[in-house]
């Protein structure tokens, strides 16, 4: 197996490369990494919801060495990344950081928990920051007033996938 460290550094030149030659080759490499990660999570989340989810991400959680903490709120799952593992080994990287190395989270998020029938507000905080906050809500009005609170509040990087394409059915 690959040392983190070196998947970090791979990662962030391959997104390097792929934004170079277009944003939509970029896009279209999470979508792959998104396709590869429901064969992990989709049916969790789809048959245990918000709890699946939970359970999902305090596993990565310790597997990646993160220092998050996740609360199941009613109607609402919140994962607020304190200490993010892969930014904090992009930043801490020779060949300079991929600036929008953040976005690859909510770039195969999205699409799964389109799938599943969940609502997405990912506020990345600041992409020179090893930190994020992502809430995932069983109702879409819901998760659109939290989007308009963080604009309103000043929060410029903040994620949704409210306008998906690819929403099913759960």
């Amino acid at each position: 197996m690959i040392p983190s460290d070196h998947f970090v550094r791979f990662y962030n030149e391959a997104f390097k490369f792929l934004d170079k030659a277009g944003s939509r080759h970029l896009e279209e490499f999470w979508r792959e990494i998104g396709k590869h990660q429901e064969r992990h999570c989709l049916e969790l989340f789809r048959t245990k919801g918000l709890k699946g989810m939970q359970e999902y991400w305090e596993r990565i959680a310790i597997e990646e060495n993160c220092s998050l903490e996740i609360k199941l709120h009613n109607g609402y799952l919140e994962f607020d990344m304190k200490k993010c593992p892969s930014l904090s080994k992009a930043l801490d990287n020779d060949a300079s950081c991929f600036e929008r190395y953040c976005d690859h989270c909510p770039g195969w998020v999205s699409q799964i928990l389109n799938k599943a029938g969940y609502w997405m507000v990912y506020d990345l905080l600041d992409r020179k920051k090893p930190q994020c906050c992502l809430r995932i809500y069983e109702n879409s009005d819901a998760a659109a007033r939290k989007e308009q609170e963080l604009l309103q509040s000043g929060h410029t990087i903040v994620v949704t996938n409210l306008r998906g394409e690819d929403k099913e059915d759960v």
